[in-house]
């Protein structure tokens, strides 16, 4: 895939890319391991400074960045300058929390008393330059929940951004040159993802870090697995939406709609699979139809705009086969379904667009209940109890979060115990935050990004111990 910026509202190709070289790559892996040997001497106070400047450059070219973002993968331009912001807010919490989350531990002497040490002690200690290894869907903030912490504890990164989002990702470099960083310590690397493993396998990289699909995952898992590197896999989702019969069903419906086409759909843990007891069904399929059937399609960078294109075509082409999968087996499509060639205002109809999209009487037999519908598609089922709608929810390969509406603590605990994902969250959308560590099981990876864990992960966990002395 070439490395090039391409509008996906239109098709057209804006500027492309050359890659980085064999000499060019070396010299950014050398300067990263110089860095790392000088930044991981600095205190917490300096970090935390880097990380409210870098906030600060967020701030300042918000619109900027939104748009870039909106040329190179369609989101809503609303929505990108609502990423923009989202990072600011993690750059700052990371600096004003950081350093207490990798504090030093004491256990009390009394427990440590009998291994004969005088004192002992736990101390986080960072690894050394992390490879990233990011998506296009949240160009910015998928970076920064990487970034924020992993510099925080004394890391340096390597950013390798998907090839569709070349501006973002050397903006993001720019924006920690602009703060103020060390040379070389972030730095994006125009590189294809052949050149992948050569880094990984680099004994300058420590760690590394993926967000993206399941094949990309497993991909990246088995290198770092050989080469016995830390690797921390955040993938893909097909998130459960419940709605059972003591929801707020006029606001369950509405978090619904928000949640399928957020992002054009285009979301890890945007909901996708809603599981709806049959007692709200019907109240329930007739709204959520009827207002995702109104939303407005159109170009991005247009303000009234509520959905925009697919980042890719080839993202486009398969989401379309999910749902002519579904509709050859026997499911029915309530409203969409039918590729948006010609958008009203896009010149040629060359944008990738598809509607906003719910199928219901979908079965195992069909590939949209097994696989990630990345886009606005929603598959639609009706459950008789809860113990039905916790089985249909957990019969996916994935379990990156989920949604349930209740107001019954004792289906709350139900729920708690027994899905089998990363996150549960009732009566709201499920979202991202840096107090909130984020993951998933199952097929959706492991390990975690964002609180103290996900600060953590790219550590070494040390153990002090301190003989006595006479």
């Amino acid at each position: 895939m070439p490395i090039a910026t391409v509008n996906p509202a239109t098709g057209e190709t804006l500027e492309t890319f050359e890659p980085l070289g064999p000499d060019g790559l070396e010299a950014r892996l050398a300067r990263a391991e110089a860095a790392f040997r000088e930044y991981r001497g600095v205190g917490f106070e300096f970090r935390a400074e880097l990380l409210r400047r870098a906030a600060g450059v967020f701030d300042t070219e918000q619109e900027h960045l939104a748009r870039t973002v909106t040329t190179e993968m369609g989101k809503p331009i609303a929505q990108a300058r609502a990423e923009a912001a989202k990072c600011a807010r993690a750059l700052r919490w990371y600096a004003d929390h950081g350093a207490a989350l990798i504090a030093d531990e004491h256990p009390a002497d009394e427990d440590t008393a009998d291994s004969g040490a005088a004192a002992a002690l736990v101390r986080y200690r960072p690894l050394g330059p992390v490879l990233a290894v990011m998506p296009w869907n949240f160009p910015l903030w998928q970076v920064v929940r990487f970034a924020a912490p992993a510099l925080m504890a004394g890391n340096v990164g390597l950013l390798k951004h998907a090839s569709n989002v070349p501006r973002t990702a050397l903006a993001l470099e720019e924006i920690f040159r602009r703060a103020g960083a060390p040379e070389g310590c972030f730095q994006t690397l125009l590189i294809g993802s052949a050149a992948v493993e050569g880094v990984i396998r680099d004994d300058r990289v420590a760690a590394v870090t993926l967000t993206g699909s399941e094949g990309a995952g497993r991909s990246v898992g088995a290198v770092a697995g050989d080469a016995l590197k830390k690797s921390v896999l955040e993938l893909g989702g097909s998130d459960p939406f419940v709605v059972l019969p003591s929801a707020d069903l006029p606001e369950a419906v509405r978090t619904a709609v928000r949640a399928r086409v957020q992002n054009n759909g285009q979301s890890c843990i945007a909901a996708k699979r809603f599981i709806v007891h049959t007692d709200v069904y019907d109240a329930f399929a007739a709204a959520f139809t009827a207002q995702l059937r109104a939303l407005r399609v159109g170009d991005p960078a247009d303000e009234r705009a509520e959905l925009g294109p697919l980042a890719t075509r080839q993202g486009r082409d398969d989401l379309a086969a999910l749902v002519s999968d579904a509709v050859t087996h026997g499911a029915t499509v309530e409203t969409g379904g039918v590729r948006l060639d010609g958008t009203p205002g896009q010149p040629g109809g060359d944008g990738w667009y598809y509607p906003p999209t719910v199928v219901t009487g979908v079965t195992p037999e069909m590939r949209l209940h097994h696989e990630e519908a990345f886009g606005p598609v929603a598959s639609l089922y009706r459950v008789g109890s809860l113990a039905e709608a916790v089985a249909t929810a957990n019969d996916s390969p994935f379990g990156l979060s989920s949604s349930v509406w209740t107001t019954d603590p004792a289906e709350r605990e139900v729920c708690v115990r027994d899905i089998e994902a990363g996150g549960v969250f009732f009566n709201g959308m499920t979202a991202s935050h840096p107090a909130l560590p984020f993951g998933g099981v199952k097929r959706s990876g492991y390990g975690r990004e964002l609180a103290g864990h996900g600060i953590r992960e790219f550590c070494n966990v040390t153990t002090v111990w301190l003989g006595h002395t006479n």
